[in-house]
């Protein structure tokens, strides 16, 4: 095509224009009126303390608000399957794009999730084995450990030239689970001494089940089967009634005019307990399955989940078993060398997704690992894998902190790939905290100055180097860099670990000294956590804080998770001359308008609910009675409504003093949660303020032994000086810690350093350092010798 020489070049197009994601007066959650123009097609990160209101802005406004709109392209029908998500509280969203959110939420905690099934790679194997396994069993469905074999026949009437005719059919499900575990690769026995008290009779309170109370409908269910008779102690019960209470199939029966099912106890608890994952249980059912069940890997399938013919079908020797156990890294070779021109679309799409497991850092995970056991940081990038290989562009990418769990060594690939991300012309939202991660950024947005109701306000926008020069208090800790300790306490014993050999551990003999601050180091996968948590943490005087993240309803709040309400009830119950039950906005003292919610919901189908303040209570979320009951010159809302700091103060002297609430807030405001007010519902927390009430609350176990794992999660620069405090002050009052982490302040500050790898997976597994960090900068032989190396000043 020619262009004359004096033609000029066209002005900007208007649609070219719009380069730009306004937000205008956000006011979510803590947010004040924020107002922010964020880049496209640019990698913006925002920083700020933890509870700042950056996942308010990001998450809770941007993300959330793309979502809605997408949701709103499909018909009313559509939309009724769909969660329903409120327009976020703010005045102006201009320029949005689809958002895809890579966040820290833990993948599904069901027993039969694994990282294949959440990937879609475990589909892939399957059809790869129903093509090319000797012997070929049938379809896809033969491989896969969620469907169970079944056969069934008899007569079917159908309708035929107007009459009815009836036929003999019969049919078959050829399904991969193995019939003992029914897919779950472990079987269970139970200690039927744990379930109840063969001196008593069922009106006596025999079954000892958590939520089975002698006068609780659970117990009348068996009491008035007319199966038993619940005042005969089950010691004398008869070889049937035994069998009726304990085992009994399902049964049809009638209960108080209710139709209902009657089973023995023993298949009720299986069903209602341990369907569930361990991890997902409440605290005292964990306790009490730990109790009473023994969980040993099945030994029909060892553990496969797969049932004997799946096992049975091979592709050059191994089976589909085989390949799910393999190190994903070991996995992409094999799949490499398959050269099969009948199935090469299937080889391609299963190359390219193992290559990205190995890219982003995960190669060390197997396909059979449960999806539950994976760490918040595995967990998200086992998200991003679906999305490195992706053709789409103009895309809004926001990201939860993409460093949590990684080692320094592994912070350079991932920046690698949230920049391949971007230039792609992608615009990347980045939370996070690692001044490597930071580093990046074209564009910085930081909130403060603290958190909670002192946040909420942007301190800063602009460049790095700005934020650098400027004096917020992200930009005064951006550089700081720890010391070297100038003396270690000395180990006034040591705890042995011989021969651990979980997972990828390679019979490792070890000795953890006590007394002292002991950081456990090494790259992701490389066995920190199954040294720690497999060899020591099930131990006597063990408190073990992990990363499951803690889980709360909108009715939870500090005091509740906590135990902090209990004494606080019981003060005003006691200065009263009245119930404890009272004091509680879940039981006898709630607002009978609300339930004790503080807000009334409005179901609006496909629309968003609506939820607005109770008229009654005036979201007191109390009985207007119990409010005019008084405890140091405060009603029961009114000290809610406190911060932990003022709350402290108010329970630390005078007529209000209670030691008990007193001791739980100074654990509250020794983790940086002094801002918090002891009403705010849970859904509201942060992932770092989540993480540090679980710390303060696990703090108050008697124990002398502490294992923290990654405690540094979801903190700000500022707070990790805050932390480094408490874990002195926890080893001076002779306790000892030992500490899984990746954070080079924590490192610096340990007194002794026990570091595994070199590498992950099957590379791991030994311990390649013990000694204090000044050795280890010296001796400069490891991967984390030399990330430490740099970062501590000389």
């Amino acid at each position: 095509m020619e262009t004359s020489p004096g033609t000029q070049s066209p002005a900007l197009h208007v649609a070219d224009s719009h380069d730009l994601i306004r937000v205008h007066g956000a006011r979510e959650n803590n947010l004040k009126d924020v107002n922010v123009e964020l880049p496209k097609r640019r990698l913006t990160v925002f920083t700020g303390v933890s509870g700042s209101g950056k996942s308010s802005l990001v998450f809770d406004t941007i993300a959330a608000e793309s979502q809605r709109m997408i949701n709103e392209t499909y018909s009313a029908f559509v939309q009724g399957f769909m969660p329903t998500l409120a327009r976020p509280e703010v005045d102006v969203l201009d320029g949005l794009t689809t958002a895809i959110i890579v966040d820290q939420q833990r993948m599904g905690a069901d027993p039969r999730s694994t990282v294949g099934t959440a990937t879609d790679v475990h589909a892939m194997l399957r059809i790869l084995f129903s093509r090319l396994g000797r012997p070929h069993i049938g379809s896809s469905q033969a491989f896969s450990f969620n469907v169970a074999s079944i056969s069934g026949a008899g007569a079917v009437t159908i309708e035929r030239g107007g009459e009815k005719v009836k036929e003999r059919r019969s049919f078959s499900i050829t399904g991969g689970m193995c019939p003992r575990c029914e897919g779950r690769g472990t079987a269970s026995d139970i200690d039927l001494d744990q379930l109840f008290d063969d001196s008593r009779s069922l009106a006596e309170g025999a079954i000892t089940v958590p939520g089975y109370k002698a006068d609780g409908w659970m117990v009348r269910y068996y009491s008035e089967s007319g199966f038993l008779d619940p005042d005969k102690p089950i010691r004398e019960y008869t070889k049937k009634e035994r069998h009726d209470f304990l085992y009994h199939e399902p049964v049809k029966m009638k209960f108080r005019g209710i139709n209902s099912t009657y089973e023995g106890l023993v298949p009720r608890v299986q069903k209602s307990m341990l369907s569930k994952d361990r991890e997902a249980m409440q605290p005292h059912i964990r306790a009490f399955v730990d109790r009473a069940v023994t969980f040993t890997t099945c030994p029909d399938c060892d553990g496969t989940r797969l049932s004997e013919a799946a096992r049975s079908s091979k592709i050059k020797g191994i089976s589909i078993a085989d390949a799910c156990a393999m190190q994903i890294s070991d996995l992409a070779g094999w799949v490499r060398d398959l050269d099969e021109s009948s199935v090469a679309p299937l080889l391609s799409g299963l190359q390219n997704t193992l290559d990205s497991f190995v890219e982003i850092g995960l190669g060390y995970l197997s396909l059979d690992r449960a999806s539950g056991t994976l760490s918040g940081g595995e967990a998200q990038r086992t998200k991003m894998i679906r999305h490195l290989g992706s053709s789409l562009t103009d895309v809004t990418y926001v990201f939860d902190e993409p460093t949590i769990g990684l080692h320094p060594h592994d912070i350079q690939r991932m920046n690698n790939l949230l920049l391949r991300l971007r230039d792609k012309g992608n615009t990347v939202l980045v939370v996070e905290h690692k001044p490597e991660a930071i580093a990046i950024a074209d564009h910085v947005v930081d909130l403060g100055p603290r958190a909670g109701a002192e946040g909420g306000e942007v301190m800063f926008e602009g460049t790095v180097e700005g934020l650098r020069a400027c004096g917020t208090l992200t930009g005064r800790h951006l550089d700081d860099r720890a010391s070297l300790k100038p003396a270690v306490r000395k180990p006034s014993g040591t705890l042995e670990v011989r021969g651990a050999d979980s997972h990828n551990l390679q019979d490792v003999d070890v000795d953890i000294p006590l007394g002292v601050l002991c950081v456990v180091t090494g790259v992701a996968g490389s066995g920190k956590s199954s040294l720690i948590h497999g060899s020591v943490a099930g131990r006597d005087g063990v408190v073990a804080v992990d990363q499951t993240p803690i889980r709360g309803s909108r009715r939870s709040n500090p005091a509740t998770y906590t135990g902090l309400l209990e004494p606080i009830r019981k003060a005003f119950a006691k200065a009263n001359g009245v119930k404890p039950a009272l004091f509680s906005a879940n039981s006898e003292g709630a607002c009978p308008n609300c339930n004790g919610a503080g807000v009334i919901y409005t179901d609006l189908a496909m629309m968003a609910g609506v939820a607005t303040t109770c008229e009654v209570c005036e979201g007191k979320r109390f009985e207007a009675s119990v409010l005019e009951y008084h405890f140091g010159g405060r009603d029961i809302s009114e000290v809610l409504a406190m911060s932990v700091t003022e709350a402290e103060e108010f329970f630390g002297s005078g007529e209000a003093r209670t030691p008990a609430a007193h001791r739980i807030l100074d654990r509250l405001a020794d983790v940086g949660l002094g801002y918090l007010s002891l009403g705010q519902p849970l859904t509201t927390l942060s992932g770092g303020e989540r993480q540090r009430l679980k710390l303060a609350t696990r703090m108050g176990e008697k124990g002398g032994v502490y294992i923290l794992d990654e405690p540094t999660t979801g903190l700000h620069l500022a707070d990790v000086e805050q932390l480094l405090g408490l874990l002195d002050r926890l080893v001076e009052s002779g306790k000892s810690v030992i500490v899984i982490e990746h954070h080079q302040a924590v490192m610096a500050h340990a007194d002794w350093i026990i570091d595994l790898g070199p590498g992950a997976g099957h590379d791991g597994g030994r311990i390649v350092f013990e000694g204090t960090p000044a050795d280890l900068v010296a001796a400069r032989s490891t991967l984390t010798a030399e990330h430490l190396a740099d970062y501590v000043t000389p």
